[in-house]
């Protein structure tokens, strides 16, 4: 198990992007020159052709339904009953992506990328990812909140996946990035000392659960106190919280309840005091309910995004995004779900760090095409925005890519297409690595593509 000192220093990671603008208006990388002809970035062989992939859906019970979830769009799912939570695009084995053919084989993209990873992935991703596919790719239809959670860095992923490989199933991190395709709301991160010290004085249900010598130290900590003193304050404070019994959750959220509802009258609720209400309704006598003072409440517009490095406290509430994270699904669950609660290892691993998660708004990286670029090895995002009649061209990267057709209609030409290479709505394409891709908008409105890739910096 991770100390908070151990999981702070491995989710830190640097930020580097080196981009340059190729002919044409195409997305090149520019290499350093003491490395132009090393032989793991030299030009590629022939690309091996494009693939157009059959995502997995997931069917989580917090999903949305019918017409109303965008991944049951994509999916071409709107008439089941149940919910459409979520659409893998990748190599997990929970639920790996297969080849699309019509003769309905089920030949999955990590058995067809085994055959030939380097020509494939490229000799880098290859060499660093033992020939998987280093990213996951996914569409989020979120209707109702997930649980509070985090992600373990790789040190707690072994030792979790050892341990418990029912519960672990692999040994990866799982950094992950969400941009935002609609209003998308989410908890993440703690809140500053000073908001904290706002909350132990108006919410007296969460100073008695967390007891009066932590609420001491915590009032007294100083703003700019960043150090060892004040997270090991919180860390015991929200320790004490999520691990107490249910039945005085439930009486302390009760008097909650009462106490607001007799405030209604004479104030205007703040907006956490509104979310909080809005989780009991939906998680009754949950401490996750509570546990929502102690973290920033984000909201994003569609476009911005938000990334999550690993032993990081978060929630999504509600919207639709596109994820992009490393290849993992191990989740540490402590609240707002009726699954598997493992309390002890997210209290101990998180990292209990006080601030704002970064919203990255995107970067024009050549006309019509946005970049989100995290702090991690694995993946970036791109997002494709072709007016009607307008084409763009992505060059050759010496990485792998998975293209995601959100709206409207155009034509993709890349060596190896195996048909005249529509793309419309729903469509799911992988693009091996040093293969140039052309794009189309050919429909009557906008033409959007998502792509996921290895990140930029990577290859620098």
């Amino acid at each position: 198990m991770a100390s908070s000192s151990t999981a702070s220093s491995s989710a830190q990671l640097g930020l580097g992007l080196g981009l340059g603008l190729g002919a044409m208006g195409g997305l090149g990388l520019l290499l350093p020159a003491d490395r132009e002809h090393d032989p793991e970035l030299e030009p590629c062989s022939p690309p091996k052709g494009v693939l157009r992939l059959r995502g997995a859906v997931q069917h989580y019970e917090w999903g949305s339904r019918g017409d109303a979830s965008l991944v049951a769009r994509l999916a071409g799912k709107t008439e089941e009953g149940r919910p459409c939570a979520e659409l893998w695009m990748g190599t997990h084995p929970a639920a790996p992506s297969s080849l699309a053919s019509d003769d309905g084989g089920a030949v999955s993209l990590r058995e067809w990328l085994a055959r030939n990873p380097a020509a494939l992935l490229g000799r880098a991703v290859t060499a660093r990812w033992d020939g998987d596919l280093p990213f996951l790719f996914k569409v989020l239809s979120v209707a109702k909140p997930l649980s509070i959670q985090a992600h373990p860095d790789r040190e707690l992923a072994r030792a979790l996946h050892a341990l418990r490989p029912t519960t672990y199933r692999d040994a990866n991190h799982k950094p992950e990035m969400a941009v935002a395709v609609t209003e998308f709301r989410a908890l993440c991160g703690f809140v500053s000392v000073q908001e904290l010290k706002d909350v132990l004085r108006t919410v007296p249900e969460v100073q008695m659960l967390v007891g009066k010598q932590d609420v001491v130290k915590l009032m007294t900590a100083k703003e700019h106190d960043g150090g060892i003193g004040v997270r090991s304050y919180l860390q015991s404070a929200f320790t004490k919280l999520m691990a107490t019994s249910k039945e005085a959750v439930a009486a302390a959220i009760s008097k909650l309840k009462s106490r607001l509802n007799g405030e209604i009258k004479i104030r205007t609720f703040t907006e956490k005091e509104q979310l909080v209400l809005s989780l009991e309704q939906q998680y009754p006598g949950d401490v996750g309910v509570l546990s929502a003072f102690f973290f920033n409440y984000v909201k994003l517009s569609p476009g911005e995004a938000l990334y999550i490095g690993a032993n990081e406290p978060h929630a999504y509430l509600s919207g639709e995004c596109v994820e992009c994270m490393a290849t993992s699904d191990n989740v540490i669950r402590a609240g707002l779900t009726p699954k598997y609660k493992d309390v002890q290892t997210l209290c101990s691993m998180l990292t209990y760090k006080q601030m704002f998660p970064e919203i990255l708004q995107g970067v024009l990286v050549q006309p019509y095409v946005i970049r989100y670029t995290p702090p991690f090895d694995e993946f970036e995002v791109d997002c494709y925005s072709l007016p009607q009649g307008e084409s763009v061209t992505m060059l050759p990267v010496p990485g792998p890519s998975i293209f995601l057709v959100m709206t409207g209609e155009g034509e993709i030409q890349a060596d190896g297409m195996p048909d005249e290479g529509v793309a419309k709505e729903g469509d799911v394409l992988f693009v091996p690595a040093c293969t140039e891709v052309k794009l189309h908008a050919s429909g009557s409105g906008c033409l959007q593509l998502y792509r996921a890739g290895v990140n930029s910096r990577f290859f620098c």
